[in-house]
């Protein structure tokens, strides 16, 4: 399951999987679904109800973490089984190629004067992207409260607000905002990352003036209830395919970066991200 529209992140990483598998197999059936809305909430909920199906992966992510705190979801990753972390992305700050703000420190000095007036484009609300937006508020020395920040349901949506000057600056993965800033009709004011990335044309956040840093990841859960073999079964299928030569053609070729954890490493990190996410947002006001 793909828990979001097609087209973005979490559906480009299922559909990734699923070629990689039949790579493996061919004759192994993989199907994958969209179930779209309130940040994988809705999906998270409809994997809830399959309770102890050892046949069924859930794509989630960074966004679902703070979605699940921003939605006051019923349903929580806490019902789910963890299965792996597969790939990391850093974001990328971005506005028109038009715009008067040639650097993050004049965007800086504009957002500190008229926090409101400044307009930011990403997607859910709540996710990697309006993380990012309220680390870099509060960087700058802005009320992350005061985050001027528009949700689009995806990168598509949020580049066509970008390019029609409907808002000041966009913020999203890397591969969503690369191709345009290399054409030119983006300029990158910073990216995400701890060094330089490669192919990028951008300083990182904290090089500009920033100190923020941040990598959205992405990973596979299964539901609740799963008995041991099952639980074995999906965790083996899984490192298989991630060490399959069309998986890792596919990881460098979309930019992102291998971060592969199982077991208990994996269900670590997923409870310490859930801590950290929270205490974000709700710095940032949107959860009470």
């Amino acid at each position: 399951m793909a828990p979001a529209s097609p087209g973005g992140g979490w559906d480009q990483t299922s559909r990734t999987a699923e070629q990689a598998l039949k790579s493996l197999d061919p004759s192994r059936k993989v199907e994958v679904y969209n179930v779209p809305g309130a940040g994988g909430t809705i999906g998270l909920a409809q994997l809830a109800s399959e309770k102890g199906n050892g046949n069924l992966l859930m794509t989630m992510g960074l966004v679902m973490v703070g979605a699940v705190e921003q939605n006051k979801s019923s349903v929580t990753l806490s019902e789910t089984t963890p299965i792996a972390k597969l790939t990391e992305e850093y974001e990328i700050v971005v506005v028109p190629a038009a715009s008067p703000y040639k650097t993050l420190a004049d965007l800086a000095a504009a957002w500190k004067a008229e926090p409101a007036k400044i307009a930011i484009a990403g997607g859910s609300a709540g996710g990697t992207d309006h993380i990012v937006a309220g680390l870099m508020a509060k960087a700058a020395g802005i009320d992350p409260k005061q985050v001027n920040y528009i949700a689009h349901s995806g990168g598509g949506e949020a580049l066509n607000a970008l390019l029609g000057n409907k808002v000041a600056v966009g913020v999203s993965g890397i591969g969503e905002f690369a191709e345009h800033v290399k054409s030119g009709k983006l300029r990158a004011l910073g990216v995400s990352s701890p060094e330089r990335v490669a192919n990028v044309d951008s300083p990182t956040l904290k090089e500009a003036g920033l100190d923020v840093e941040l990598a959205n990841w992405r990973g596979f859960v299964a539901p609740a209830g799963l008995n041991d073999d099952d639980k074995k079964n999906l965790t083996d299928l899984v490192t298989k395919m991630h060490d399959s030569q069309a998986w890792q053609d596919a990881v460098a070729k979309n930019g992102w970066a291998d971060a592969f954890q199982t077991g208990q490493q994996f269900t670590d990190f997923l409870a310490a991200e859930q801590a950290k996410v929270k205490g974000i947002i709700a710095e940032m006001g949107l959860v009470s």
